[in-house]
């Protein structure tokens, strides 16, 4: 038997958490991107050029909310955290309303996840020192959303219980799109099942279209790119792969809640640095004694709202806003097939 498979066993052997660890759980939303190739959709529903996370096209409602209302279904919003860019204020300081600027990490500028991941950690250890952490897009949907809050709850079980592992959430791929990541799990005797964990081989970031139904046979799920771990395993993972940007963020360990001034000093002096390809894909973290393992979720209607197309099949082809159980969403107002430019072209 391998170290991975070994590994792979005892992260299934998942023993509930009692109430002390669960009192340790943390979500960061991150929402300081651009979201620059939805502009014509954003501009055509809400008349100007804010991101796609602050628009909503979704039944009424922005993706931010519906982030928001998600994650507040199984965690507390008092130890939730909010990744934004200043540049976007206006937008999100009205959807963020009664949110306190401590759990706002408001970046000057957007240097990438990396920096955002680094500066949400460094606000949750500095008040919570044994915190497990939840990271999840701004911007993503899912339709079966029960069982991805299953999941969820899933995957931080098994970050209390195996304190060293981070834990990535995998969704089956239903088709070759070679703009999704793909989430290769250590092969074993069979595909990973449903809801059951495995180490990761190796991570496939937006592969040529012609490798993705290779992919796809092999059972590589598509990355969601939410991902659960203790803080501390987050923070050791990132010394390893990327020990200067880990060095630049230590003094904002002992500010307590986002110390400003001290985020745009060393914010000034980083270049832009995306943590799947400096800390996922690094080799240090894929070797056989890997943090690093896949939750498969199977298929649960995961989208990412990155492209007008996907936008236009999801309002297209979904279900009902009440079908799909979103709450104070309303009938959507626009035709779908009209409302975006972009998406008129690519008909």
């Amino acid at each position: 038997m391998t170290r991975n498979m070994e590994a792979t066993i005892s992260l299934n052997r998942i023993i509930r958490p009692g109430p002390r660890l669960r009192n340790h759980r943390w979500a960061t939303i991150l929402a300081g991107g651009d979201g620059s190739r939805l502009r014509a959709l954003t501009r055509s529903v809400s008349g100007d050029d804010r991101p796609k996370q602050f628009c909503p096209f979704l039944w009424g409602q922005t993706p931010l909310e519906l982030t928001t209302a998600r994650v507040a279904r199984v965690l507390s919003p008092d130890r939730t955290l909010y990744v934004l860019s200043r540049r976007h204020e206006s937008h999100y300081s009205q959807q963020l309303v009664g949110v306190p600027s401590s759990r706002q990490v408001v970046q000057d500028v957007d240097r990438g996840t990396l920096p955002a991941i680094m500066s949400s950690l460094a606000c949750i250890v500095s008040q919570d020192p044994d915190a497990v952490v939840a990271f999840l897009p701004s911007d993503h949907f899912y339709q079966n959303e029960a069982k991805f809050l299953d999941g969820l709850n899933r995957a931080f079980e098994a970050a209390e219980t195996s304190p060293d592992s981070v834990i990535l959430l995998g969704t089956t791929a239903r088709l070759p799109e070679p703009s999704f990541g793909y989430i290769e799990p250590v092969a074993a005797f069979r595909p990973v099942r449903e809801g059951h964990l495995r180490s990761v081989r190796r991570f496939w970031e937006k592969p040529e279209p012609q490798l993705t139904q290779q992919l796809v046979d092999r059972g590589c799920l598509w990355n969601t790119f939410v991902m659960v771990a203790r803080a501390q395993s987050f923070l050791k993972m990132i010394k390893a792969a990327v020990p200067a940007t880990y060095s630049a963020f230590r003094p904002l360990f002992s500010a307590g809640s986002p110390h400003q001034t001290l985020l745009e000093q060393i914010y000034r002096h980083i270049r832009p640095s995306d943590f799947s390809k400096r800390v996922l894909s690094s080799g240090r973290n894929l070797t056989l004694a890997s943090p690093l393992a896949v939750l498969n979720l199977g298929d649960i209607g995961w989208t990412d709202l990155g492209e007008p197309e996907r936008v236009q099949t999801l309002l297209r082809g979904s279900a009902s806003a009440e079908e799909l159980s979103i709450p104070g969403a309303l009938p959507y107002p626009y035709d779908v097939g009209n409302f975006c430019p972009i998406v008129q072209h690519l008909q």
